[in-house]
């Protein structure tokens, strides 16, 4: 194997499948990268694999003898990281799967391990894919990964729930304190003609629902968001993974197992108040008053329909007290109501819009915010008990 590349390429490539390189491997291989370098056309593919997740990208590059061969992650990016912007060469002419690189400032040499016992990624193949808007799937990914749980012991609500229709997707996520819900309709803003051509092609590959690791999804939020607009993204279910492609770039990741619990059923079918108000004032606010809050990272919301004005306060026995007013279209009676102030902040960061409106009922009942116009989005966070 030998080819010739720039530095920078190579570098932007190693770090992106390196993502999805075992910090604690169950086999020396999965330690490494797995380099193929092809003639016709001339490519370079990168591939990393922990079993789990894996991060495949392939970028133009001059080949001169074509071969496979995987190197040790963390030297090989070390390495290239280093080296000066221009063309680095590498090659294995030295054989015994040692590779040298090349570049005008000197020259290395890493040893690696063969590609036969680098297991393969789960392949897209043609005609059985849902072909979806890149665009579409990243707002779905923004208003569910922030409710996503951390809590291990309870796997299924430690993804996302993905919802795909043929002409609409769903995602949801929930760690028990909060929910968040996306609905987004990816043909909305194209043509009548190519909507309907879309709907018709989507409809054909049928409709699924998978739970998907956050971690991967994570990845893949940070990948798509480099790409352009209008791009599509492949999607396929194979035998437990879920496998998404676009460009010269595919992640592949398990699926979580076990039923995803029925989420609509938290959301109230109506409420007795609700508070039209700034998303960024009420932000801007909850952060400023945040340095004061304690462990309990409780905040305090006194409602007040007369004033049409809503009093945040934290009060803390150790660090002090704040109190902050903002103006709000209020409707409904007084209320006193407490939230994880984390909680809280994470759910206003996601909504899109200036505007906002917050639906509730009682000080210990389900709140629900939601952006006015925009994508439709549902965020949901349970209330904590006041303290006497």
């Amino acid at each position: 194997m030998k080819f010739v590349c720039t530095q920078h390429d190579l570098n932007i490539n190693l770090a992106l499948v390196s993502r999805a390189v075992s910090t604690r491997p169950t086999h020396p291989v999965l330690a490494n990268i797995k380099i193929e370098a092809t003639s016709n056309p001339d490519l370079i593919r990168l591939t990393g694999f922990d079993l789990s997740l894996g991060i495949q990208t392939s970028f133009m590059a001059q080949v001169d003898d074509e071969g496979t061969l995987t190197l040790p992650a963390k030297l090989l990016n070390d390495i290239v990281a280093k080296l000066p912007s221009g063309e680095i060469t590498l090659d294995d002419e030295a054989g015994e799967n040692l590779i040298t690189i090349t570049s005008a400032s000197g020259r290395y040499q890493v040893r690696g391990m063969s590609a036969e016992e680098f297991p393969e990624l789960p392949s897209i193949e043609e005609g059985e894919t849902n072909q979806l808007s890149a665009a579409a799937f990243i707002d779905g990914l923004k208003g569910s990964l922030v409710a996503c749980s951390q809590d291990e012991s309870k796997q299924v609500l430690t993804g996302v729930y993905l919802k795909v229709e043929p002409d609409r997707l769903e995602f949801a996520a929930t760690d028990g304190h909060r929910l968040g819900i996306v609905e987004v309709y990816p043909t909305e803003t194209e043509t009548p003609e190519l909507a309907s051509e879309e709907q018709a092609s989507s409809a054909s590959k049928g409709s699924f629902e998978v739970t998907v690791p956050a971690k991967a999804l994570r990845e893949l939020e940070k990948m798509l968001g480099s790409g352009q607009e209008g791009d599509k993204l492949a999607v396929q279910l194979e035998q437990g993974q879920v496998v998404f492609g676009w460009g010269e770039r595919k992640l592949t990741t398990r699926t979580l197992e076990g039923k995803y619990p029925d989420y609509r059923l938290l959301i109230p079918k109506q409420f007795q108040r609700q508070i039209t108000l700034d998303r960024k004032q009420l932000l801007t606010a909850l952060e400023r008053i945040a340095v004061l809050s304690d462990q309990t990272n409780l905040v305090k919301f006194s409602i007040n329909s007369e004033t049409q004005s809503i009093d945040i306060s934290v009060d803390s026995q150790d660090r002090g007290s704040g109190r902050e007013s903002l103006t709000a279209q209020i409707s409904g009676e007084q209320l006193d109501i407490a939230f994880n102030i984390k909680y809280l902040m994470d759910g206003l960061k996601t909504l899109p819009t200036q505007e906002i409106t917050i639906s509730l009922n009682g000080p210990l009942e389900p709140v629900i915010l939601t952006p006015l116009g925009g994508v439709k989005m549902t965020y949901l966070v349970m209330p904590v008990q006041l303290r006497n």
